[in-house]
Order: structure tokens, then C-alpha cells, then sequence
């Protein structure tokens, strides 16, 4: 079986994506391979984790880039040049524009701290959205998957699970249960969803900008 060739592209600690390389090990994630670990900051920490699973890396530093056009460009030659199928964002702390979505249709995932539509968006992003939770005194919360489209957390739901609000959290509190319950779940599952999918219609390596 020809393996989709998986792309994570991170920004920071890198929690879910060793969420995906625990996955890859055990075998959950077996129709895509974790080919590639991009981040948009250099010595974030996800970097040593992907070297420590033996995951080729490559850094895209937005600060150094300037325009976002720039580092887009950087991204998706960086992709380009590995034959990526399948990119996976987490933590990644970048708005992707519609011409970038665009080379990759339908190829995008992305992991959000929220039941989407609820605290999405412009502005909800990591622990911002757990506190926005907690001032609404919501009873539940979770995490979703979703297709990554032009629109800010808008594309197609692919997974969600929700996860209790319990009295006396903190938004640290409730970002951690959300991430262990629900997001380092729903991420591998999701991508090997997405993976076996595009080997089943029989999609193949370097259709980047062909369909």
C-alpha cells in the first residue's frame, strides 16, 4: 500500500504532533506516514520531538520571512520538494490565504480547542478560546477536526468530542483536559481518516495543484 506522505506543520510545543507520532508507532495512523515537520518558528520544541522520532524537519521562520506571502512560498516549496500528500496543522499559528488552501484541496486538517461553531474564528485561538469557555460559563466544551478552507476554522467537521466544564477550572486546567480528552484523540483518527480515504479513490504522491 502506497502511504500517504504527511506534513505537520506546528508553531510551538508540539503536543499534538506527538500525538500523531504516538499514533504512527502503534499503528492507529497506518495509511499516511509522518514525512515532514515544518515550523513557522525556529527552536520551537515540536522541532526536537519530530528529530527524536526520526521525522525529517525544516523551518519556515515567519519573523524572518515578513510578508505572509513570503512564508507561504517558503511553505509550500518545502512541501513541494518532499512530495507531500496530506498537511496537518498543530498548533500552527498561522491563517493559511485561499491561494495556499487552494494547492492543496481538501488536504488541510485542522485541531481546534472548541465545538465548532462555537469560539471560532478570527481571534479564538489556544488558551484565548478556553477562556472565552469559561466566562460564558459553559457546561461542556471539546475539540474538533476540520477540513481546512478559506474561511478561518470554516471548513467541513470531520470529528468532534466534547469534554465536561468542571467547577473551579482554570483556563490551564481546562486547556489540558481539553487536549488529553479530545484533541490528541480526535487528530490521529482524523488523518488516518483523511489518509485511508484518498488511498481508497487511489491518490497518489505529487498531485499538488492538479486537482
Amino acid at each position: 500500500m502506497l502511504k500517504q506522505r504527511i506534513a505537520v506543520l506546528v508553531s510551538g510545543g508540539g503536543t499534538n504532533l506527538q500525538a500523531l507520532i504516538d499514533a504512527e508507532a502503534t499503528g492507529l495512523l497506518h495509511s499516511g506516514t509522518l514525512a515532514l515537520v515544518v515550523s513557522s518558528r525556529a527552536g520551537a520544541f515540536a522541532l526536537e520531538r519530530a528529530r527524536a522520532a526520526g521525522i525529517e524537519t525544516a523551518t519556515a521562520d515567519r519573523a524572518l520571512l515578513g510578508s505572509r506571502e513570503a512564508f507561504e512560498q517558503a511553505v509550500l516549496s518545502i512541501l513541494a520538494a518532499h512530495g507531500i500528500d496530506v498537511v496537518v496543522l498543530a498548533g500552527f499559528l498561522q491563517i493559511l490565504s485561499a491561494s495556499f488552501v487552494a494547492q492543496y484541496p481538501k488536504r488541510i486538517l485542522n485541531v481546534h480547542p472548541s465545538l465548532i461553531p462555537a469560539y471560532c474564528g478570527k481571534g479564538y485561538y489556544g488558551i484565548k478560546v478556553h477562556e472565552a469557555v469559561l466566562a460564558a460559563g459553559e457546561p461542556v466544551t471539546g475539540a474538533t477536526v476540520h477540513m481546512v478552507n478559506e474561511v478561518p476554522d470554516g471548513g467541513r467537521i470531520l470529528m468532534q468530542k466534547t469534554v465536561p466544564v468542571l467547577p473551579g477550572d482554570t483556563p490551564v486546567m481546562l486547556q489540558q483536559r481539553v487536549m488529553e480528552q479530545a484533541e490528541w484523540q480526535l487528530l490521529p483518527a482524523a488523518t488516518e481518516l483523511v489518509c485511508a480515504e484518498r488511498i481508497k479513490q487511489g491518490e497518489t504522491k505529487h498531485t499538488h495543484g492538479t486537482r
